[in-house]
């Protein structure tokens, strides 16, 4: 089958509460989807690009500008998303924008086949367990009610962003009052440095999963000497951008746990080559989120099923973030989410949701 055509749609979604972490604070999300059309399916793809280069250097109007002018000229007519990859390597960088192409021409071929993304990624679950991620508050005692919220919903592990200034005492407050059974780690977003070191283990009493992302995200050997002086285990997220680089993290001894987000890393294949890469070396790996709407959801649910995926991921309920979804929305049911299994992502964008929260559309003809 041949693309014959490719739509670029900006939507707006407002987030049920501002989320806030180490580099700044989102109250909405301005997302770029991306639709392949083809005579006989198409297909979605969400670039999760932030409106500005602060989580990396991405951001959404360069998404779309890298897009239409770089990638969409080399993007291969034929329906094969093992193709794309190697059709836009020559383009430095720009992982979110190519994750969105590549994720939408792989929709297309998978509803075309009949095939769900479940199935075609190698999915050895039905459902996945889920954690939520909680950020910055304004007080410790606002964080415990948004905790207990988030408990009393079902989520089966707590992530709480944490900044200088905001870690010990916070992480103390949610251990003491949920106790030691729950699964609990943190999220520094690259906010520490080296010289952070002994008050970062000042975290270890409290038994956590994990601490991700401690320092720079171009800073392997700094995070594998951290990783000497913690007994909390170091998680990079940041840093890992390529199959390449998780095996460098790997053999320095940078981490023991990597989280897997498609879009950083340029997409569900090299997402996938990660997830091997990792089960061989017997690195857990889970499932990060970007806030992304039922149609990234859909994706990251049915990456999470795969069976190195030992960890609960940021694979949310829709309700976590959006008032509205521009799906149908993922319900928790018993702390887990269940993987879409229909062809392609397994859902469809609702088009009177979808129209309404819509800011401009451009129809590029291939």
């Amino acid at each position: 089958m041949k693309i014959t055509g490719v739509e670029l749609r900006r939507i707006a979604m407002p987030l049920v509460a501002p989320f806030r972490t180490s580099f700044g604070t989102e109250t909405s999300r301005d997302i770029l989807l991306v639709r392949v059309v083809t005579p006989d399916a198409e297909g979605w793809g969400e670039c999760v690009a932030m409106s500005g280069p602060l989580y990396s250097s991405e951001y959404v109007d360069g998404a779309a500008e890298v897009i239409r002018r770089f990638l969409l000229p080399r993007l291969p007519r034929t329906l094969d998303a093992q193709d794309v990859g190697r059709a836009l390597e020559p383009i430095k960088g720009h992982r979110m924008a190519k994750a969105a192409v590549e994720t939408a021409v792989l929709d297309a071929q998978l509803r075309a086949a009949g095939q769900s993304f479940g199935r075609f990624l190698g999915a050895a679950r039905t459902r996945v367990p889920c954690g939520v991620s909680v950020g910055i508050m304004d007080s410790v005692p606002q964080l415990l009610d948004a905790v207990a919220g988030f408990i009393d919903e079902g989520y089966v592990r707590i992530k709480l962003k944490i900044e200088p200034g905001w870690d010990v005492e916070p992480v103390r407050a949610v251990r003491e009052r949920f106790g030691d059974d729950l699964l609990l780690q943190v999220d520094a977003n690259a906010a520490y440095s080296l010289t952070d070191a002994r008050h970062l283990a000042r975290l270890d009493p409290f038994d956590l999963l994990l601490i991700e992302q401690p320092l720079a995200n171009d800073d392997l050997v700094q995070h594998a000497k951290l990783a000497t002086q913690l007994r909390t285990p170091v998680c990079l997220d940041e840093s890992i951008e390529s199959a390449e680089h998780a095996a460098a993290a790997i053999a320095l001894g940078s981490c023991s746990i990597i989280n897997i987000k498609p879009g950083r890393i340029g997409g569900y294949l090299e997402a996938r080559r990660i997830h091997d890469l990792c089960r061989a070396n017997g690195v857990a790996v889970w499932c990060g989120g970007m806030l992304e709407t039922g149609l990234g959801r859909a994706a990251n649910v049915a990456l999470a099923a795969l069976p190195g995926f030992t960890l609960p991921g940021d694979t949310s309920g829709s309700r976590r973030y959006y008032a509205t979804d521009v799906t149908e929305p993922f319900e928790l049911a018993d702390g887990h989410l269940e993987v879409p299994a229909g062809p392609g992502l397994g859902v469809e964008p609702i088009p009177a949701v979808l129209d309404e929260v819509t800011t401009a559309t451009e129809w590029i003809t291939l």
